[in-house]
């Protein structure tokens, strides 16, 4: 178990709290129908201050709800926690159409009965997973309100036509909402009471170094360097709305360094995974224009990677 707490030793969390999370780890067993759930995450969280409040909210049974802009690392956050506190994780996508049947469950037909087809939110309860609302602000506020009771105090969940269950003592969630998007609205007051919110602050240079350092031991730091450039480029240009953030995609940038690892050059790399985010054709002009003030077009992937193929 050190080496799942070792990079939050690393960073300065609390000995205390990481003590609390091992017991909370002992305490709660995972049950064998859902361990396939409890997944080691592709990317590691780096933010001490921002792991500790969470951390510690979730400890005191609270539900949190993480804010900010995209790229903010609130997804990676998210499976990061559930990974660290050894629960299985339950994703559930929201989206305008997402109804109390897509997280609770709805009537099926099998063997010449009617029963249950359990959601997410249902097997959440059950299994003590942590439930991961993401773009919780796109769905309609009525087909969120069914969460009320699973949220507060009661930890219940009422199912129409079925009996309410108790959710298991070890079951979170957390959701997260990105600011700006298309379809996305306000959440209503009885909604945010039932979380703790966490803001989460923009990407740092170090930060996004670390993160790509961290899946990509074996790349040159110079490279590495300009790639986290051209990427924080785009983010200060994003912040003073000169662009959208669209291509603001940290799993765009991942990928595309995949691709140069795999010999391809890092400007077609980068025009897949980063520039081609953009339809528009004046803003992908800007961020063409962008990545040339980082990256020569003449590089290839041995720039990156010394054993590139």
């Amino acid at each position: 178990m050190s080496d799942i707490f070792d990079l939050y030793r690393e960073q300065g969390v609390s000995e205390g709290l990481l003590k609390d999370i091992a017991a909370f780890r002992e305490r709660y067993a995972v049950d064998a129908s859902a361990t396939d759930r409890v997944m080691r995450p592709e990317i590691r969280f780096y933010g001490k201050e921002i792991f500790e409040m969470a951390a510690t909210a979730l400890l005191q049974g609270e539900n949190i709800l993480l804010s900010g802009t995209k790229a903010t690392g609130k997804n990676v956050l998210a499976e990061n926690l559930a990974w660290v506190f050894g629960r299985p994780a339950y994703n559930i996508s929201f989206n305008i159409n997402t109804d109390s049947t897509t997280l609770i469950g709805t009537d099926t037909f099998r063997n010449n009965e009617v029963c249950l087809r359990r959601g997410p939110v249902y097997d959440c309860a059950v299994y003590g997973g942590f439930g991961i609302f993401d773009e919780i602000n796109m769905a309609k506020n009525d087909a969120v309100s069914v969460l009320h009771a699973a949220l507060d105090y009661r930890r219940m969940i009422d199912v129409p036509g079925y009996e309410k269950i108790g959710l298991h003592d070890a079951a979170r969630f957390i959701g997260t909402m990105n600011y700006g998007y298309a379809g996305t609205k306000e959440l209503n007051e009885a909604l945010v009471s039932r979380f703790m919110v966490i803001d989460m602050p923009p990407v740092t240079e170090e930060t996004l170094l670390d993160i790509l350092t961290d899946i990509f031991p074996d790349a040159k730091k110079e490279g590495l360097l300009q790639l986290g450039g051209f990427f924080m480029d785009l983010q200060l240009k994003a912040s003073h709305n000169e662009i959208s953030t669209k291509p603001l995609d940290l799993r765009g940038l991942i990928g595309a360094i995949r691709t140069i690892r795999a010999g391809l050059s890092p400007m077609a790399a980068l025009r897949m995974g980063i520039v081609n985010k953009s339809f528009d054709v004046f803003e992908r002009e800007m961020i063409e224009d962008i990545l040339e003030t980082r990256i020569p077009e003449g590089w290839d992937s041995s720039e990156i990677f010394e054993n590139a193929r």
